[in-house]
C-alpha cells in the first residue's frame, strides 16, 4: 500500500481512530518533522490538541550511522549498552553526545513551539505519530518521556509498519495503529509517492494552526502568528 502523501496518510489513519473523537482526556503526540503533517490531520479530524516531543538520536562517535542511544530536551536518554560495549565508546564522549543532542533538541523545541508550555499528558490517552519506523530508538525515546509524564495509555500510530516489528512494539505501548503492515523492514520512502522534505518552518505552521485552532474550540481567544489561520 502506498499513500500519495503524508496529508492522506492522516487523514485515512484518523478514520482508525474515530472512537477517540472529542474525548477531553486524549492528546495527539507527533514526532518531527515527518510526523507532524501526519499528526496535524488526525488532530484537526479527532478535534483534540496537538503538541510535538522532539528526541534526538545519539550517534557512534566513531561511526555515525550506529545508532547508540536518544535523548530527550530535558536530558532523559535511552541507551543501547551492548552497541556502547561493542564500540567501546569511552563514558566521557557519551556524556558529550548527550549533552550535545539535548541542547539540540532544546533549540528545536523552541523553534518549533515558541513558549508554549508542554501539555499535561498525566491520565491521559496518547496518540503517538511517526510517518514511518525509521528509528526505534527515538521512538523508545519518546515512549519513555510519556510514561514519565504519567500517560495513561498510548496507542501507536504509523502509517506503514513491518509485520516483524508489531509484536515488539505492543510490548512498549498499549495499542498500535497502522493502516498497512508489509513484510519486511520497508523504510518510509517506499510508502509514499510524495515524500517530500517537511521544513522546520512547515512544522512550526502546522503546530501554530492546530493550535490556535484548539484555542478557539476551548472557548478562548487563540493568538495565532500573522498569517496562519485555523483550518
Amino acid at each position: 500500500m502506498r499513500f500519495p502523501d503524508r496529508t492522506r496518510a492522516g487523514q485515512l489513519l484518523a478514520k482508525k481512530l474515530e472512537r477517540f473523537a472529542n474525548l477531553k482526556a486524549v492528546i495527539v503526540v507527533a514526532l518531527p518533522p515527518g510526523g507532524v503533517p501526519v499528526g496535524y490531520e488526525i488532530a484537526i479530524a479527532l478535534n483534540v490538541p496537538l503538541e510535538i516531543l522532539v528526541p534526538r538520536i545519539l550517534s557512534c562517535p566513531q561511526n555515525p550511522v550506529l545508532i547508540i542511544g536518544a535523548v530527550s530536551a530535558e536530558g532523559t536518554h535511552v541507551l543501547y549498552d551492548e552497541v556502547i560495549r561493542w564500540s567501546q565508546i569511552p563514558d566521557a564522549r557519551i556524556d558529550a553526545a548527550i549533552a550535545t543532542e539535548s541542547a539540540e533538541s532544546q533549540r528545536l523545541n523552541k523553534l518549533y513551539r515558541g513558549d508554549a508550555p508542554h501539555l499535561g499528558l498525566s491520565n491521559k490517552t496518547v496518540i503517538l505519530v511517526d510517518d514511518g519506523l525509521t528509528s526505534l530508538a527515538s521512538l523508545r525515546m519518546t515512549i519513555t518521556i510519556l510514561r514519565l509524564r504519567c500517560a495513561a495509555h498510548i496507542v501507536l500510530v504509523i502509517p506503514v509498519v513491518p509485520a516483524t516489528f508489531v509484536r515488539g512494539l505492543r510490548a512498549a505501548v498499549d495499542e498500535v495503529v497502522t493502516c498497512f503492515r508489509t513484510g519486511v523492514s520497508e523504510p518510509a520512502p517506499g510508502s509514499y509517492d510524495d515524500l517530500g522534505q517537511v521544513t522546520d518552518r512547515s512544522v512550526r505552521d502546522l503546530y501554530e494552526r492546530a493550535k490556535c485552532r484548539w484555542s478557539g474550540v476551548q472557548g478562548g481567544r487563540p493568538k495565532c502568528r500573522k498569517g496562519i489561520k485555523a483550518r
